[in-house]
């Protein structure tokens, strides 16, 4: 079927994830928030870099693995350079990657993601007709259902989506992270 109009979005997370981690100061489980800074010490000729996260309620801090007992020549010099700075960006870029969680074993905080959606087009205020294609890309591959993710970005209930996708009007198609809304 040809498609009048492709429309992509992209998921877009709105800060660092947060994790949920066994607090020493609180005793119990709680959410830790990136602070966007990092921790380089050096030890004889290794390096070791860590991202610090900090408990919301009573501020104890859990170090998160980014470079352990690295030769410091195996760390590019400009990332290295940036680590000094304490960049919020590539903090946010680490506060952001599943696999850097599961490598330091820890859990992301999925109920606190907030999100937005990224489009990319020219105008920004497209009414949807018949005829058109929606790609939503989920690089983050947050766990959001899909029908959630296809009524947030046609600005309609659940129940309506649900209701499309029933009798037709709405056919959906996901493969892998990404999703394909036609609307026919």
């Amino acid at each position: 079927m040809s498609y009048l109009r492709k429309i992509k979005y992209r998921i877009v997370p709105d800060e660092s994830f947060d994790i949920v981690y066994n607090c020493s100061g609180c005793g119990c489980k709680t959410s830790y928030k990136n602070t966007n800074r990092f921790r380089v010490n050096a030890n004889g000729n290794k390096l070791d870099v860590w991202l610090i996260y900090q408990c919301s309620k009573c501020k104890h801090t859990k170090n998160l693995a980014i470079y352990e007992r690295q030769n410091p020549a195996k760390i590019p010099q400009e990332e290295y350079q940036l680590f000094l700075a304490n960049d919020e960006e590539l903090a946010k870029d680490f506060g952001r990657d599943f696999q850097f969680f599961m490598k330091n074993h820890v859990e992301v905080d999925h109920e606190a993601i907030h999100y937005h959606y990224e489009m990319e087009a020219e105008e920004k205020d497209i009414t949807f007709q018949k005829g058109d294609l929606l790609m939503i890309e989920n690089t983050y591959g947050l766990r959001i259902r899909s029908e959630k993710l296809v009524s947030e970005v046609l600005g309609i209930s659940r129940s309506q989506t649900k209701k499309r996708l029933e009798t037709g009007q709405l056919i959906m198609r996901q493969e892998g992270r990404n999703i394909e809304i036609a609307v026919c």
